[in-house]
């Protein structure tokens, strides 16, 4: 206890300088006057009797240094002034102290926001009991174009079957993707969003989580299709739509016709297990409407597995149990080829962690999230290499002062510390101020990844996750750029600094070679940055500028919902009325729009043939939309307003290549294949010009169009929502959205718009990673090439500070400026040219593990070869110039006389 309240009272006094020195300055003088005033009295003169006095007290500044060291923390004082020492060499340089704070500030910021992303996405568990334990079942294989393919969308009945065999071995849970859906508390003008997963009714106690309010799913809730309309709802939507009233409980909501009753509040801060969506409402899964349908892959499969349950036999058995079920059900298959069935047979069921859920948002942008934190990584590198030369030449100039120290008693591991104190001090300012950027910059990355119909939301919180990256990211840097200038300061030499030496060095030419050999390193780090960043922008390009075949211009695109099943009749009667709206051109209507990121697709008979191996993808549309869309009419005619399902067909120019070798298919006919035996006969009535059917990334589709109206009174493309596409006569389309919204229930009042987007959005939405990219890679290459400029600038300052004696002599016997300037910049081209090659080879090694992310684009192209090189060296040309210039301008009479 006594030891405690000493080290507490000396730590306390490290804080009190001031007073503590006066108050040993006053009992040590009362002590000396004590012995001065005895020895007096003993005879002694007054001189002898105060010489004697301070050798019995050992001198008085000794003897107060001392004590002092017994009152206080020596180890920590010394830190501390050597703080206080670093804080004013750093406000001495106010210009350099600055530049290196907003240097290290952005890139430190930029990879704290990029942990911040990465730890949300991929890394943070989800906030259930025992989160490692959780796996995600997936089934390898090969899609219908031969390539890879990871699927994770099970049939329920499927799930029910695995479910009871891995009783006793682990725990399966079904969760369907999560749904934005349209739903009401009241009535039907006033629908409202909100994030809907279908889940088992175990799910919540398997994830050992309990009510907020009221109670939770149970298995009972998850028994009976359609027998149990109960609902549980995040803590999060709680809290935002109802500010946490307890008289949730019992409200009721619609969707569709189906009602809903809330039973209770799910625990904070669990939000679903899909990262980047948070889920609003939990519906038990026999609720689903495909809940009893084996054709239906409409929710993942979680399984929990406990310790000492080996995942191999599980996985094994569970494969076997699947691949059976599958097998039964082609059985029914009789419009597949039999090598369509063999390649759906050969999926293979295996475990993927899901500790940190599973989403498709997730799977989308983890490379390019995980590119994105390298690049920040060697905009980190570039600035640490900056900051480095700058502490480097700082120390060159303090070489004296270090001689100094060491001549009258420091040792080098006290210079050491000085130094990395220092640069400590740089690095805590630096991090404070890259916080401020991280705080920031994280959300808006989000929104940059945002589809704007359906927002992102991550948890980004500052915790301890951050808190212990961003010390560790601090000691780091700290490492980086302190410990070289720290080692170099250290090991200087008194006599020759003493004597006049450049900087005390051993060799006068090895701190110019350390600089150099930064320099190089944040070259290459730069022109790794600069082709990354090209490859990203020319794919963002390429993409944007892909042709789709239609016109996006002034296009709206409308998603019109019904209360109730209505016929397509009803739908293009809606059409006509909003035909009449001030501002609107043309309207017609499909079933989705193109570029949605769906598709329908069957199999293709022509003449009665067997089914063919390519798929045939259609789209049920309205007469005139063609017209709409601006998509071209090659051969035949549009579709009559007589014209049904089945029956006529127009099919783009890939369709009559793959079916028809290529011949003009107007007259002939085709049968779309249903896997389970039925067909539809078309007759061709007009052939069109290409266009993206599902995703501007992969090659045209072989598309038919076929009628909106059908002979069924209610098809299952039209029965309760449609796809009207209006085309306005504004430049601004959004301008006339809420004229519509309003004009769509006042002409059926049983009907509602879902959600109004522009085309143009559609499209652009295909490219909102590339973008993301294209953007942050644009940027964090614009920094590094300002890094490296400032880095260069640097080094060539201090070259022709600590050569202007050699520059002086030479222009005082007559040198020229042609060979002044060779002088300064051949070293630093030569290292700039070493490090553009040793980056663009980096690049090219590392761009192999980034095909993915690339469309269209070759790394091994010139202009991609050349790109970063010729920005280095224009980077060069412009950061040599003012050393330069200096250099030329040196003179001689002056610097020798100093000399």
């Amino acid at each position: 206890m006594n030891s405690l309240r000493s080290t507490l009272l000396r730590f306390r006094n490290l804080f009190h300088n001031s007073q503590l020195d006066r108050e040993l300055h006053d009992e040590l003088s009362s002590y000396l006057q004590f012995h001065i005033d005895d020895n007096l009295h003993s005879g002694m003169s007054p001189t002898e009797a105060r010489r004697q006095a301070l050798l019995s007290l050992g001198g008085l500044e000794q003897t107060k240094l001392r004590v002092r060291d017994q009152q206080i923390l020596p180890w920590l004082d010394t830190l501390r002034r050597d703080a206080i020492f670093g804080h004013r060499q750093l406000v001495k340089n106010k210009i350099a102290t600055l530049a290196a704070i907003l240097s290290l500030a952005l890139a430190i910021g930029a990879c704290t926001s990029a942990f911040r992303l990465i730890d949300a996405l991929l890394l943070r568990p989800l906030p259930i009991s025992h989160p490692e334990r959780l796996y995600s079942l997936g089934r390898l294989g090969t899609d219908f174009d031969g390539k890879p393919a990871d699927f994770d969308g099970w049939a329920y009945p499927d799930f029910q079957l695995m479910r009871d065999a891995a009783r006793g071995q682990a725990t399966l849970i079904a969760i369907s993707y999560t749904q934005r859906v349209d739903l009401t508390y009241k009535s039907d003008q006033d629908m409202e969003k909100a994030n809907l997963q279908y889940v088992s009714g175990s799910m919540f106690a398997a994830f050992g989580l309990q009510p907020s309010l009221g109670r939770l799913l149970t298995p009972d809730d998850d028994t009976i299709p359609g027998a149990h309309p109960v609902a549980v709802i995040s803590h999060d939507y709680w809290t935002g739509r109802f500010a946490q009233d307890p008289k949730v409980l019992g409200k009721s909501f619609r969707i569709g016709n189906d009602l809903f009753q809330i039973v209770g509040v799910s625990q904070s801060p669990f939000t679903g297990t899909e990262p980047g969506t948070m889920t609003d409402i939990f519906i038990p899964t026999m609720m689903h409407p495909s809940a009893v349908r084996k054709d239906s892959t409409w929710h993942r499969t979680l399984a929990i597995v406990p310790p000492g349950v080996a995942i191999e036999p599980l996985r094994s058995k569970l494969d076997s149990i699947t691949r059976a079920f599958e097998t039964e059900r082609s059985k029914s298959w009789v419009n597949e080829s039999p090598e369509e069935i063999a390649q759906q047979l050969k999926f293979t069921l295996h475990f993927n962690s899901a500790s940190s859920g599973t989403s498709g948002f997730q799977q989308d942008n983890r490379s390019s999230l995980l590119a994105l934190g390298v690049l920040v990584l060697l905009v980190l590198l570039i600035a640490c290499a900056n900051v480095a030369n700058l502490m480097v030449a700082q120390t060159s100039s303090r070489a004296r002062e270090m001689a100094l120290r060491i001549s009258i008693g420091a040792g080098r591991r006290h210079l050491l510390q000085l130094v990395l104190v220092e640069s400590a001090i740089l690095a805590l300012l630096s991090s404070a101020t890259g916080a401020i950027f991280a705080w920031w910059s994280a959300p808006f990355v989000v929104r940059m990844i945002n589809p704007s119909d359906n927002p992102v939301r991550l948890a980004l919180p500052a915790d301890w996750h951050v808190l212990l990256f961003g010390v560790s990211l601090t000691v780091a840097i700290t490492c980086l750029f302190g410990v070289i200038p720290a080692l170099r300061a250290s090991a200087v030499q008194p006599a020759s600094a003493l004597k006049g030496g450049t900087d005390g060095a051993k060799d006068p030419h090895s701190r110019r070679r350390l600089m150099y050999a930064l320099i190089a390193a944040q070259v290459a780090f730069c022109c790794l940055v600069l082709f990354v960043g090209g490859l990203f922008v020319a794919t963002f390009q390429h993409l944007s500028n892909q042709p789709t075949g239609f016109s996006t211009d002034r296009l709206l695109v409308l998603d019109i919902v019904s209360h109730d099943p209505v016929s397509p009749v009803t739908w293009l009667q809606l059409a006509d009325q909003l035909r009449s709206v001030p501002g609107v051109e043309r309207v017609s209507v499909a079933n989705r729009a193109l570029l949605d990121h769906w598709s329908n697709n069957n199999s293709v008979s022509v003449n009665g043939s067997a089914p063919s191996s390519t798929l045939g993808y259609f789209l049920h549309v309205s007469p005139g939309w063609l017209e709409t869309m601006k998509i071209p009419l090659l051969h035949g005619r549009d579709f009559l307003p007589a014209d049904t399902t089945p029956g006529a067909a127009i099919v783009n120019q890939t369709f009559a290549k793959a079916f028809f070798n290529g011949e003009n298919p107007v007259g002939k006919s085709f049968d779309e294949l249903f896997p389970y035996g039925e067909r539809a006969h078309y007759q061709i009535v007009g052939v069109v010009r290409d266009a993206r059917y599902r995703d501007i990334r992969e090659n045209t589709l072989p598309t038919a169009y076929l009628p909106f109206l059908s002979a069924e009174a209610k098809p299952w493309w039209s029965a309760d929502g449609a796809t009207f596409l209006v085309r306005t006569t504004t430049a601004h389309p959004l301008a006339l959205a809420s004229t519509l919204r309003q004009a769509v229930p006042q002409a059926h009042p049983e009907f509602r718009v879902s959600r109004i987007r522009t085309q143009l959005e559609i499209n652009q939405s295909q490219a909102i990673r590339e973008r993301f990219l294209a953007t942050l890679a644009s940027f964090f290459s614009l920094v590094a090439l300002l890094l490296a400029a400032v880095g260069l600038y640097g080094v060539l300052h201090y070259s022709v500070l600590q050569r202007r004696r050699e520059i002086a002599i030479r222009l005082a016997v007559g040198a020229q400026a042609p060979s002044i300037a060779r002088l300064v910049t051949l070293p630093i081209f030569a290292t700039v040219a070493t490090g553009a090659a040793a980056g663009v080879l980096a690049g090219l090694l590392s761009s192999r593990f980034l095909t993915e992310l690339f469309y269209q684009v070759r790394p091994t192209d010139a202009s991609m070869l050349l790109l970063p090189a010729l920005a280095m060296a224009a980077s060069a040309v412009v950061a040599a110039v003012p050393a330069t210039v200096r250099a030329i301008r040196t003179d001689p009479a002056i610097i020798l006389r100093s000399e």
